[in-house]
């Protein structure tokens, strides 16, 4: 009979990320512009981050492992905590929490429809990608805001992250089943155009004019980090 309890488990390294704040730190395009009043920007942030909450929450009750399932609990208590702190702002600003984000939630509930994916593998992925691409956008989005909400909302994306706890789980079921990759490079470039069109709603813009040109660059360098993530997975994006 095999003596299972001592097979040695399979190293593979963790990708490395860069952290959130260095990108933010070298990537400061001016969004003051597009920024929406406190109430409007606060109230979809924190409905987005509550399904991003969902998302992972969902990925921890379907994980094959019991290693996978803590680590991305941990990662859903990262999520969850940033959904406060926002639910906080809101409260702060005098608003009520469930109104703020009641506008919202038919838009970001459908995005959530459309890229759940098919098993674990795929649910992990978007994880892993529309919180780093969404996050990202509304840290930068914040320029715009007045500069005592400005400073405590960059606070909360940058306090921690998640990234590096999915982006490792990820890499592990990859390296345990190399087929996954094609399929996973496939889905990540499906998820980030109805990623994207999530982050366009947010700045406002109408039609095809001026205001998207003057936009684009935005997108050009959430798509730029999209596949630094992409790469960290030796995914194609």
């Amino acid at each position: 009979m095999a003596n299972w309890f001592r097979r040695r488990p399979r190293r593979v390294d963790a990708p490395r990320l860069r952290p959130r704040s260095e990108d933010l730190a070298t990537t400061r395009l001016d969004l003051h512009e597009f920024t929406p009043p406190v109430e409007e920007f606060l109230g979809r942030a924190a409905y987005v981050q509550l399904m991003l909450f969902e998302n992972l929450s969902r990925a921890v009750s379907t994980a094959p492992t019991t290693a996978a399932k803590a680590a991305i609990g941990r990662a859903a208590e990262i999520s969850i905590a940033k959904h406060r702190a926002l639910a906080d702002e809101i409260t702060r600003a005098g608003g009520t929490v469930a109104e703020a984000m009641e506008p919202y939630t038919t838009s970001v509930d459908e995005f959530e429809r459309t890229t759940r994916g098919a098993d674990w593998f795929e649910t992990l992925l978007g994880c892993y990608l529309t919180s780093g691409f969404l996050e990202d956008f509304f840290a930068r989005l914040a320029v715009g805001l007045p500069e005592s909400e400005r400073e405590r909302v960059e606070s909360i994306y940058s306090s921690a992250d998640e990234e590096p706890l999915l982006a490792e789980q990820l890499s592990l079921a990859i390296a345990d089943n190399t087929r996954l990759a094609s399929r996973l490079a496939m889905w990540g470039r499906r998820l980030v155009g109805d990623t994207m069109l999530v982050a366009r709603s947010a700045l406002g813009l109408e039609g095809t004019g001026t205001a998207d040109v003057r936009a684009e660059p935005v997108f050009t360098e959430l798509i730029a980090a999209h596949t630094r993530r992409m790469d960290a997975l030796g995914l194609t994006a």
